[in-house]
């Protein structure tokens, strides 16, 4: 290795069970993610989630880490934990079921890709993109012919040369879905697009 080398970290995902509750509890911190959502915004109806304290949405979300199908997927970089994806069949989020923006385009049956978190030391260091990876295996090994998630398309006039804030990109970066081959299925808004990943059948 040259000293203009260096070594890539090894990047790891697993689905975030009851074993890795403590895992996900330290990468969300004292805020709980983002001002004490604790990815529970999408799985709530919305007035659910805004009468509910930052306590009981973690103790939400501590519940269905511990049911038999976990939330979603955290990503450890060298072992730490650095990164976080939520996943689950559509209508487990009761929020996005209800969402005129983001309404079901079709009655065929899909997994989302809701969110993201990740720490900030381990930003830009393409761990979204392994967790999307990690997704896309997850829901195909649980019977998924359809991934669907809902990012924002930084290649609009409106986003060209904007630098994301605080959780302004939390649902992912259409970019990012593209390169793995994710296709735009329909234009939600003028920033934000619906995109769809096909399982390919055995023998295809």
């Amino acid at each position: 290795m040259t000293e203009n080398e260096t070594a890539r970290p090894t990047i790891q995902v697993a689905p975030a069970g009851a074993e890795r509750w403590p895992d996900l509890e330290r990468l969300f911190g004292a805020h709980g993610a983002y001002s004490n959502c604790w990815c529970m915004f999408w799985r709530l109806a919305h007035t659910d989630f805004n009468r509910m304290t930052g306590e009981e949405r973690k103790a939400g979300l501590q519940s269905l880490a511990l049911s038999a199908q976990p939330p979603g997927l955290l990503a450890y970089v060298d072992g730490t934990v650095a990164g976080w994806c939520s996943l689950g069949r559509r209508e487990d989020f009761s929020a996005l079921e209800r969402s005129r923006t983001l309404k079901r385009i079709d009655d065929r049956p899909v997994w989302s890709v809701a969110c993201f978190f990740i720490a900030k030391p381990y930003r830009r260091q393409r761990i979204s993109q392994v967790l999307l990876e990690g997704a896309v295996d997850y829901a195909a090994s649980q019977g998924a012919k359809i991934i669907e998630a809902y990012p924002i398309d930084r290649q609009t006039p409106r986003l060209q040369g904007a630098r994301l804030t605080g959780c302004s990109g939390y649902m992912g970066i259409a970019s990012v879905f593209r390169s793995l081959g994710f296709i735009e299925a329909a234009r939600a808004s003028e920033t934000q697009i619906i995109m769809r990943y096909f399982v390919a059948e055995p023998g295809g």
